[in-house]
């Protein structure tokens, strides 16, 4: 990097931004970002006035750029704010007041601070670096063909921030372009290791600032000498992204071994009563062969399933691994108060009713109980789940007992029993079947951390409609592969699937 301290350049330049209630930065402020990290981008100076963009491009020598450089205009060239290959005196005066007329026409309340006079690039093979953030998998790196090729091919690659320098070398490659680069037909090959270097330094300052939601290099003229952004543009966001709990790997194994092999299950919601949800989970327990604890948990007390049922699950004596829940959604939060002042770490969620309805208020609340009491939620709005080799079925759906070694997970309840349903006409061994439902807490970096690591579990198999956190299940995954093929179907790829 050019500077000695570029981050304190940089946080200054985005908190006077914040300041003045914008989220869009000018050429100049993105110019101030570009030197403190070290992006290559041309020699540029602005002028207040005619007389001082004459000065300017006299300086530079050759023919200029010309952009209009005002907070209020974001595309500059839709405003008829940008000229280029201007040269000489009257040129560059004309191209002046041409570009301030034009931004004035364009958006008449526009407070215009002048216009950007820009040192010319050779010409040179254009291409587009940038950084965007996903709500998925947070900040993103993106290259490819750049100018009006980017709209046309769209042939564009992405890699999660930040990336080192041999990843970025990697994305030179990954585009189906990439052929251009190194040179056809007699043209030469591009500095590769110049275009890299861009591509390092976009995805580090991303990562060194959150709040910055995109940045776009467009074009970077890339050519044997090097490559130069001819453009920055840096956006932030509107406000800052909500931060989610995270889990260290020890915390995830170790509530995950209590959910997967538990000694005593705990069913809220029991009932004796044919058809109900808590009399069919009751039965599958039992009837599948758990060797554990079952409570039933009613508030009318009384003998379900041939066990005593305790009328509050504080009731229960000794501890408790997991509460399989089947009450009325809006039951849900009160009873995992008494979850987690009982200290069970896990809560099994079946009912539905929460955000797939449009009740993100009560799942909010639901998930904020569990993290004060560092209860772990799977669910809510699940079939329940299957540890066969602990002979434990945690469902309202029919005991499956083929135990083998691939391990299924699936947010789809439909999906799940379809699956579930194919398993047991072919007598498919598994190790696990987990429902994953609304995801409020427990998702698939859960299960892959802990599939990957189960001896009885030798390959996973996962329906996935969406990610919740991209990054953690990419780690998870990375960790996984190396030991046990995951096999991944995800559903939702079009508008209408999703």
């Amino acid at each position: 990097m050019t500077d000695r301290d570029p981050a304190s350049r940089v946080r200054a330049l985005l908190d006077a931004v914040r300041a003045e209630g914008r989220t869009t930065l000018t050429a100049p402020e993105g110019k101030v970002i570009a030197d403190a990290y070290g992006i290559a981008v041309p020699d540029e100076a602005l002028a207040a006035d005619a007389d001082e963009a004459v000065a300017h491009a006299a300086r530079f020598g050759g023919p200029v750029v010309m952009k209009i450089v005002s907070p209020d205009i974001t595309h500059k060239t839709d405003a008829g704010g940008v000229i280029v290959g201007v040269e000489g005196e009257s040129d560059v005066r004309a191209a002046f007041a041409e570009i301030v007329a034009n931004a004035g026409s364009y958006d008449p309340e526009a407070r215009v601070e002048g216009v950007q006079v820009q040192e010319l690039l050779p010409s040179g093979q254009e291409v587009i670096v940038g950084a965007v953030t996903d709500p998925t998998f947070g900040k993103v790196v993106a290259f490819g063909l750049g100018g009006v090729l980017v709209e046309v091919l769209k042939d564009v690659t992405f890699r999660l921030a930040p990336v080192d320098g041999g990843e970025a070398l990697s994305m030179l490659d990954s585009i189906r372009a990439a052929e251009v680069l190194r040179g056809v037909r007699g043209a030469p090959a591009v500095d590769r290791s110049a275009l890299a270097e861009q591509i390092r330094r976009v995805s580090r300052l991303v990562t060194d600032f959150p709040e910055i939601a995109e940045v776009d290099l467009n074009p970077v003229i890339a050519t044997p000498e090097g490559a130069v952004a001819a453009d920055i543009r840096v956006i932030l966001a509107e406000e800052a992204p909500k931060e989610r709990r995270t889990y260290t790997r020890e915390e995830i194994l170790t509530s995950m071994r209590r959910l997967m092999r538990p000694s005593s299950v705990a069913v809220i919601g029991a009932s004796n009563e044919a058809g109900k949800i808590g009399n069919s989970v009751m039965r599958n327990l039992v009837d599948g062969g758990f060797a554990g604890e079952i409570h039933p948990v009613n508030p009318k007390g009384g003998d379900i399933a041939g066990r005593k049922a305790y009328k509050s699950v504080t009731n229960v004596p000794g501890e408790v691994d997991v509460a399989v829940f089947a009450v009325p959604a809006k039951a849900v939060a009160s009873v995992l108060e008494e979850v987690g002042r009982k200290g069970i770490p896990n809560a099994v969620l079946i009912p539905s009713g929460f955000a797939e309805t449009g009740e993100h208020a009560l799942q909010d609340e639901v998930v904020a109980i569990g993290e004060r009491y560092d209860v772990r939620l799977l669910g809510p709005n699940i079939y329940g789940y299957y540890a066969t080799w602990q002979n434990l079925c945690a469902t309202f759906c029919t005991p499956y007992d083929v135990k083998g070694g691939v391990a299924l997970t699936s947010q789809s309840g439909g999906i799940g029993m379809a699956i579930l349903g194919f398993a047991r006409t072919t007598r498919t061994g598994v190790s696990a079947i987990v429902g994953l439902g609304n995801k409020s807490d427990l998702d698939e970096d859960d299960l892959l951390t802990w599939f990957g690591e189960d001896p009885r579990t030798e390959c996973i198999a996962m329906h996935l409609e969406d990610l919740k956190d991209g990054r953690a299940f990419v780690a998870a995954a990375r960790a996984t592969v190396p030991k046990k093929p995951v096999v991944v179907l995800k559903a939702g790829r079009t508008a209408a699937g999703a």
